[in-house]
C-alpha cells in the first residue's frame, strides 16, 4: 500500500556516496578516490581518514581528473571521481567520451549537487542536461538513486560492474524511505507499490515526490502503480513494458530538463512496443535560479501538485 510507505529521517544522497565510497574501500583494496578540490561536498573525508594513500587531491583541474582516473583503471584500480555534477559532466565531455567512454574503462564518475535542488548556487550549477549527456555515450551505466541508503547501497554496487558508471546524487537532506539493507541491482527497477490504474517511473528526489503525490491520489481512488527508476541507463523496459500493458498510461517524473532524459527514454520505449499516453514531469526547456530546493520544484513544474495533475492528464488521455 501506497499509504505504508514513510521516511524515518532526512539525510543528504551525498551521504549515501560518502558511506558507500568508504565501504567499497574496505570490500576492495583496488577502489581508489579522486576528488577536484570539493571533499567536504563529496563527504570523501571518511574513506581519506581510513585510506589516506589511496586519495588523490587534483585541485580545481577536473578534465585531468578524468585522464587521471583513466590511467588508473588501464593499471587495475577502481577509480572513483567527485565533483559537482556540473563540472563531472558539462565541463569534463570531451574526456570523458575520448579517454573514458571510448575504451570501455572501468571509472566511476560520481556527481554531487545535480539538479534544481542543488538550490541556492543557482542556474550555472544547478545541471539539467547531464542525464542526457551521459545516457547517450555507448555503454555508459546512468544512476540516479532516490535517498542516501539506495546511493550507498548503488556505491557499494558500481565498484563490481565492470565498465564506466556516471552516478548522479545531489546536495539537500532528503526523506530517507527505501530499506537500508536492500541490495542494489543495476538494472532492475523496484516496485514501491502496485495499481491498475496509471504507471509512474519516477528517479532521485522525484521518487519521494511521486510517493506523496501518489497517496494523494489513492485517497482519490485512483490506482497508481509506483516504480522507482534508478538506473536510467539500462533502463529496465520489461518493468516499464508490463506495467503499462496493464494501466495503459504513464507519467515519468525527473529533475532533469523534459529532453534527453527518463521521460524521453520510456516515451521512445512505449512508442516502439506498446504505444500509451505518456506524461513527463521534468523541467520545461529552462535553466534554474537560486531559491530553496522546495520552492524551486513548484515553481519549475517538480512540485506534488504537478505529479497529481500530470496524472489525471494521463487518466483522461487513456
Amino acid at each position: 500500500m501506497i499509504q505504508e510507505i514513510t521516511f524515518t529521517e532526512k539525510k543528504a544522497t551525498r551521504d549515501g556516496f560518502g558511506e558507500g565510497l568508504l565501504e567499497a574501500g574496505k570490500r576492495n583494496p583496488e577502489v581508489v578516490a579522486l576528488c577536484a578540490d570539493l571533499i567536504g561536498s563529496l563527504k570523501m573525508q571518511h574513506f581519506i581518514k581510513e585510506f589516506p594513500d589511496r586519495f588523490f587531491q587534483v585541485g580545481i583541474a577536473e578534465a585531468n581528473m578524468m585522464g587521471i582516473a583513466a590511467g588508473l583503471a588501464i593499471g587495475g584500480k577502481i577509480p572513483f571521481t567527485g565533483t559537482f555534477a556540473n563540472f563531472s559532466t558539462g565541463r569534463v565531455y570531451d574526456q570523458i567520451r575520448q579517454s573514458i567512454a571510448y575504451s570501455h574503462k572501468n571509472v566511476k564518475i560520481c556527481a554531487s549537487h545535480a539538479g534544481l535542488t542543488l538550490g541556492e548556487d543557482g542556474a550555472t550549477h544547478q545541471i539539467l542536461e547531464d542525464l542526457g549527456m551521459m545516457k547517450m555515450l555507448p555503454g555508459m551505466t546512468v544512476i540516479n538513486p532516490c535517498d542516501y541508503n539506495q546511493t550507498k547501497a548503488a556505491t557499494i554496487a558500481i565498484a563490481n560492474h565492470k565498465g564506466p558508471v556516471y552516478l548522479r546524487f545531489g546536495r539537500p537532506s532528503w526523506p530517507v524511505f527505501m530499506p537500508a539493507d536492500q541490495e542494489f541491482e543495476i538494472g532492475k527497477a523496484i516496485t514501491l507499490a502496485k495499481g491498475n490504474d496509471i504507471s509512474i517511473f519516477a528517479t532521485g528526489h522525484m521518487v519521494w515526490q511521486s510517493v506523496e503525490a501518489a497517496k494523494i491520489l489513492d485517497k482519490e481512488g485512483i490506482s497508481v502503480e509506483l516504480i522507482n527508476i534508478h538506473t536510467i541507463k539500462p533502463l529496465d523496459e520489461q518493468a516499464v513494458l508490463s506495467s503499462v500493458a496493464k494501466t495503459k498510461c504513464a507519467l515519468t517524473a525527473e529533475e532533469h530538463q523534459v529532453n534527453g532524459g527518463l521521460g524521453e527514454s520510456i516515451a521512445s520505449l512505449l512508442s516502439r512496443n506498446n504505444p500509451a499516453p505518456v506524461e513527463i514531469v521534468a523541467v520545461n526547456d529552462s535553466f534554474g535560479e537560486s531559491g530553496k530546493p522546495d520552492q524551486l520544484l513548484d515553481k519549475y513544474g517538480l512540485g506534488v501538485a504537478d505529479i497529481v495533475a500530470a496524472a489525471r492528464r494521463a487518466l483522461a488521455r487513456k
